[in-house]
């Protein structure tokens, strides 16, 4: 009896060395508080550790990416060199460079495959880039490769910097500066960067003061530009506008006669007597002409006698006839 009550009160912990604990007498319940809730579970992103909280450090990290950059501060990530960025347009080729180079064409770089067989070109190439302080890079045949995109390059490349525009005001500041009559050549949906450069350099030959060239659907001053005007890029400036339209009649305001060269034109070139006065030449493309609102700001359209079985005139060769026309006028105008 007695054991069966020792066991009963060893069963409600009242006695030392019983296996099962309770709330002991004197507590104070502090057993009891411990055991309460701390509260709702934290979500997810909240907790340390979890997945969903190293995400969410994540996203906070490139939003604040951009803040840091825009306030001048570094970025704790770095951003790996892309060896496959592209650089400058390039000249590709020994002939071509070498033709670039004695032009005065401008170059940053010259770029030279190792181990190529060298001839006389390539070391005309070297020692023209060595005279103007061009840095000459000696790279792997992959890279001339890679740089080139491809093309033929026979071992050589030159880089060339980006075309700064000038303004269509520079212009005619060019040529009152230098106390002559004012002769720009614009062009109206030239794509063909052969033909700029072509115009380029018919335009510096006869005189011109600069060629205008618009913003968008017109070929810019590429490599091909630049080496089709045989330096003479060098010499005349180009100027780009955002609005052809509103350009040419701003060179009307400013006393400039605007003459739109098309076939559609409504007299001969020859009968053009204002070429002698402050003039705008405007040369359409070969295929289209003079766009609408180009023509129609215009002041006079001339044409170019050609023969019937003939439909136009390349942009190059008509602006070449043109300014020969112009430029004859002016010398009789001077003698008289």
């Amino acid at each position: 009896m007695a054991g069966g009550k020792g066991g009963g009160q060893g069963g409600r912990g009242n006695k030392a060395g019983s296996p099962r604990k309770g709330a002991q007498v004197g507590s104070g319940g502090k057993r009891r508080r411990s055991l309460e809730g701390k509260g709702p579970t934290p979500r997810a992103e909240m907790r340390k550790g979890h997945p969903a909280q190293r995400k969410a450090d994540a996203a906070t990290k490139r939003a604040q990416a951009p803040r840091a950059r825009a306030a001048g501060q570094r970025p704790a990530a770095k951003v790996p060199y892309k060896a496959n960025r592209q650089i400058s347009e390039l000249i590709a080729g020994r002939n071509s460079v070498v033709e670039a180079l004695r032009a005065d064409v401008p170059g940053t770089a010259l770029f030279v495959a190792q181990n190529i067989d060298a001839d006389d070109r390539v070391r005309e190439a070297v020692t023209l880039a060595n005279h103007r302080g061009i840095p000459l890079m000696e790279v792997t045949r992959q890279e001339v490769d890679r740089l080139t995109d491809g093309a033929i390059h026979q071992g050589i490349a030159l880089q060339i910097p980006t075309y700064e525009y000038a303004h269509p005001d520079d212009l005619l500041t060019r040529a009152l500066d230098a106390a002559e009559t004012p002769l720009i050549v614009a062009l109206d949906g030239v794509t063909d960067p052969r033909n700029l450069g072509a115009i380029i350099r018919s335009a510096a030959a006869f005189g011109a003061h600069g060629v205008l060239v618009p913003e968008r659907r017109s070929a810019g001053m590429t490599a091909g530009a630049w080496k089709t005007s045989a330096g003479a890029a060098a010499r005349l400036p180009v100027a780009q506008a955002g609005n052809l339209v509103r350009t040419l009649d701003s060179y009307r305001k400013q006393g400039l006669l605007v003459a739109g060269l098309s076939a559609r034109g409504t007299a001969d070139l020859a009968d053009l007597e204002a070429g002698a006065e402050p003039l705008v030449l405007v040369v359409g493309s070969e295929g289209k002409g003079l766009g609408r609102l180009v023509e129609q700001t215009c002041d006079v359209t001339v044409r170019i006698p050609i023969a019937a079985t003939t439909e136009s005139l390349n942009a190059g060769v008509a602006t070449s006839i043109a300014l020969y026309e112009v430029a004859q006028r002016r010398a009789k105008a001077h003698r008289l």
